[in-house]
Order: structure tokens, then sequence, then C-alpha cells
């Protein structure tokens, strides 16, 4: 038996606390934030998921377009579910396209919410941040899964994504979007269609063709990039972009 007055040295490693959280045992919390998640999805057979980007601060009531963006986003959670395979367990007992979000509130929470309402599982990748992030209420309990660090739980997000839609953010929104792009350019990740919601927002925020005439991209790397204006053109775009579907 062990309690607080033990010496350090003597506690089982597994068991110290002080010892795990420290320093040199950075690089095992890396690994654990790696297979716990990973262990639970492969118990849920799931296979591929799809990704949706947005703001945590648009709200259902919201100012502006802030109510359209949210019921398109809740839209598509529903379709996407209805049509990608989350509700079918496919050969092999396999569940593809899969919603999977940060877990959050906003844009997360509206696409969750969708594939809530037609009884399909949903992932939030949540993480812990100085104002603790609270889940939302709609993705599946045992899906919902807390990180520390950010490069793990993009990780997480990317390796099973069949497509990734990005609807209007701010720099976390921009940086998930950039992180993605740039793992599909250099190789590290397979081709997936990348569909961004609200093309006048993103050409205003993100000036592509001045990318382009400085060298800095290729066209044909832009010309990549999908746009959609509602859910349903979201999934048209998807499909057209070679989303994969489950066999029927």
């Amino acid at each position: 038996m062990t309690d607080d007055t033990t010496p350090h040295s003597y506690r089982l490693a597994a068991l110290d606390q002080d010892f795990i959280l420290s320093d040199s045992m950075r690089g095992v919390r890396f690994l654990l934030e790696y297979a716990k998640p990973e262990e639970e999805l492969r118990r849920w057979r799931i296979r591929s998921t799809l990704v949706v980007f947005g703001s945590a601060r648009v709200r259902e009531n919201g100012p502006g377009r802030q109510p359209f963006i949210y019921e398109q986003a809740r839209a598509f959670g529903r379709l996407a579910s209805q049509r990608g395979g989350a509700l079918d367990v496919a050969e092999g007992g396999y569940r593809d396209n899969v919603i999977a979000t940060g877990g959050g509130p906003g844009v997360m929470e509206a696409a969750n919410r969708g594939a809530y309402e037609v009884a399909a599982p949903s992932i939030g990748f949540n993480i812990t941040l100085p104002h603790e992030q609270v889940p939302n209420p709609y993705t599946t309990p045992q899906l919902t899964f807390r990180f520390h660090y950010f490069a793990m739980r993009k990780m997480h997000l990317a390796m099973r994504a069949n497509a990734l839609v990005v609807f209007p953010g701010g720099f976390g929104t921009l940086d998930e979007l950039f992180e993605i792009l740039n793992l599909q350019i250099t190789g590290k990740a397979p081709a997936a269609a990348v569909v961004l919601f609200d093309e006048a927002y993103w050409r205003s925020v993100v000036n592509f063709q001045a990318l382009i005439d400085e060298g800095m991209v290729s066209a044909a790397e832009v010309a990549s990039l999908r746009f959609a204006d509602t859910a349903e053109d979201i999934w048209t775009q998807l499909v057209e972009g070679g989303l994969k579907l489950p066999a029927r």
C-alpha cells in the first residue's frame, strides 16, 4: 500500500500523477491522448468521418446571418448522417461518414445536433481551454472526447476524414482548414473533398487569387476547393468531389 506520504521514488509509475504530469513524460501523454480515443472509435467500428468546422460563436438566435449558418450546419448534419452511412452498418460492421466536430457550441453544436435528430452517432473532439469548453449536448456520450494537446486533437480529426466541410469561422477555423489543406498538398493525408460554406464569406476573408498571383500556391491547389451556400449543395459538392460512400 502507498499513500500521500510514500516517497515519489517508491510509487508505481503508472499510478504516480506527479510523474505522469511531469515535463519528461509529455511524450507519454501524447501517446495516451492518441490511444484512448482510438480505442473507443475502433470499438464503435467508425471507419470514416465527415469533419465539420466553424465558429463556436455562431448562435441559433444570433445576429445577422448566424441563424442561417446554424440551421444549414444542422441540416447538413441530418442529411449527411442519413445518406452517408452513419446510420447503417456496412459489411464488416463498420460505420462510415460519421459527423465529427470539435464538440463545442456554435457550428459544431449545430452539426452534431442534426446527427442527433436522426438518431445517428456523432463525435465531439473537445479541447481543454483556459475558459472551459463544455461539450455540446448532442454528441454521442461514448464518442465525446477531451484533449489537452491541440496537435493530437487535430490528428484525430484528420485521420479518418473522408471530407472536410468548413463553415464561416475565425482563427481556430482557419487554423484547422489550412492544417488539412497542407496535409493533403504535402501528401501526408489522402486527398478528400474540402467544401467551404458561404462562398462570399470565404472569398472576402482569404484572397485566393492573390496567393496564386504571388506564386505562393498553384491554381490547381485552389481549384480543388469547392463552395456551397446550402446544406443540400454541400452534399452535392461532396459527392461530385468523390466522397466515398458505403456499398448498399
